[in-house]
């Protein structure tokens, strides 16, 4: 994988409870997607080979107004697959990008490492590249609204 964005978190707890929040229906569906998204997990299979499928609906004016610009449902319907499965410790996933107008449809991988530092969590998070820097950008973008997410949610176990 060349053209890797990487995201690195601090927080408070332990990581388990990280864990908990990436591999369970429940926790992605509190913090997962961008600002004004919602999603709902549509099957759970964590193990090499098993799937994650959801859907993930804009829900916020700004973003339901950019989808509809660019000519994007409100909705898109997303397939990971696992392909690296380390409880609690490491997950590698592989995304089919197919909501791109314009774009045939493609893979990215995305790596997530936890560390236990103490009576603190690292997440280090590895992102490939979209097909071109903007996609990209936007991708990172994301992740850093999601993280803001899911530091919420641990702040308030």
């Amino acid at each position: 994988m060349s053209g890797k964005t990487i995201l690195k978190r601090t927080w408070q707890g332990a990581v388990e409870d990280v864990w908990d929040l990436w591999t369970t229906a429940e926790g992605i569906e509190a913090w997962w997607g961008p600002d004004g998204f919602s999603v709902k997990v549509r099957r759970l299979d964590l193990r090499p080979g098993g799937e994650l499928r959801y859907a993930m609906t804009a829900t916020a004016a700004p973003q339901v107004d950019f989808l509809k610009r660019a000519g994007m449902p409100l909705t898109s319907e997303t397939l990971i697959v696992f392909k690296e499965v380390v409880a609690p410790r490491r997950l590698l996933y592989t995304n089919v990008v197919d909501f791109v107008p314009g774009v045939a449809p493609y893979r990215v991988d995305t790596l997530v490492e936890l560390h236990a530092r103490g009576e603190q969590v690292e997440l280090v998070l590895t992102l490939d590249a979209m097909h071109d820097e903007e996609w990209s950008q936007r991708a990172a973008m994301g992740w850093e609204q999601q993280l803001t997410r899911l530091e919420r949610i641990l702040a308030a176990r």
